[in-house]
């Protein structure tokens, strides 16, 4: 039996300000929480969440070595860690996610429309929130299940 997934791609633009850029570099550790839904499209009904998975990015910045210390986690698993100096590869850890598998095909159901929905929120380790989309901001994609 094959174990096919729902790959997942999408980008937070405009999101490392230089306000985000300065709390990185004073070495606040800095997360980006992105909640992802899977959600069946239900036409004149109350669509329906089918699975969800939280994605986090995280930077902490050691003045002492100039270094960026990354971890992504998906659904509180560390997924991946790394260590950088290079601003850009922060700004692409933290706001771009390329063909994530995050949900199973075996919960969807051939020739119905699906959708995904992306919600970012954004927090410093002192729980304060520092910018705009603190409060959520969203996106989505629809797609058709044809097995």
């Amino acid at each position: 039996m094959h174990c096919y997934q729902v790959l997942v791609s999408f980008e937070l633009t405009d999101s490392l300000t230089d306000e985000v850029r300065q709390a990185i570099l004073s070495g606040l550790n800095t997360t980006f929480t992105y909640t992802v839904e899977l959600r069946l499209d239900v036409p004149a009904w109350v669509d329906r969440t089918i699975a969800t998975a939280t994605v986090t990015s995280s930077v902490e910045y050691y003045n002492l070595e100039r270094e960026h210390h990354l971890v992504r986690m998906l659904d509180g698993r560390t997924e991946d860690a790394k260590v950088t100096p290079d601003e850009a590869v922060v700004r692409k850890w933290m706001t771009s996610f390329d063909r994530l598998p995050l949900f199973r095909t075996a919960v969807l159901e051939p020739n119905r429309e699906y959708y995904v929905r992306v919600s970012a929120t954004a927090r410093p380790s002192n729980g304060s929130i520092l910018w705009p989309f603190g409060s959520g901001t969203s996106g989505q994609a629809k797609f058709t299940f044809i097995r």
